[in-house]
């Protein structure tokens, strides 16, 4: 809903600063989970007052309306489960929205080691098919690429590919020079 001039974020300089701060949040809270710093920066970009901006936002924190810590969490959740983000992916993710870095690291050691192998694996046997054609070095250099856009470290990479060539028949070891 645009701000029009009915709207107290729409009102004019006599407007009460805090219930422009509050028709701004919510109307952005409306649309999607925001984190504190990203209200913050809203707030700031339409020149709303730091006093103003810090008590809504408090009062918003109190009321659970914004939540840094499940924002982490389902954002985790979220990426990691459908778009196969591994941890230092989602942890930059979240450091670009303005999360602390203590709740960062507490959402993404939530994630399993064993589960972000499992899906770096599926997503090695989704692309693996297309790969097909090539050869054993341009598919290992394409896969290992995909993984590392995605956050996965090189060793789990390598070892990811590697099973996944040699349930092929193809050995690594042996195929490279």
């Amino acid at each position: 809903m645009p701000d029009g001039p009915d709207s107290p974020a729409g009102a004019g300089p006599d407007a009460d600063p805090e219930s422009v701060a509050r028709a701004i949040c919510l109307r952005l809270l409306t649309m999607a989970p925001k984190t504190r710093a990203q209200l913050a920066d809203a707030l700031r970009k339409r020149d709303v007052p730091e006093e103003a901006a810090e008590a809504v936002l408090s009062r918003f924190s109190e009321l659970g309306l914004i939540n840094d810590e499940a924002f982490a969490e389902a954002w985790v959740d979220s990426r990691h489960h459908g778009r196969g983000l591994a941890r230092r992916a989602l942890a930059a993710e979240l450091r670009h929205r303005g999360v602390d870095n203590d709740t960062v690291k507490e959402a993404v050691e939530r994630l399993d080691p064993d589960q972000e192998a499992e899906t770096a694996r599926r997503l090695v046997d989704r692309k693996l098919a297309a790969t097909r054609s090539l050869d054993p070095q341009t598919r290992t250099r394409r896969l290992a690429g995909m993984l590392a856009r995605k956050g996965y470290s090189s060793g789990l990479a390598y070892r990811v590919i590697r099973e996944a060539l040699e349930e092929e028949g193809i050995d690594l070891e042996t195929d490279f020079p």
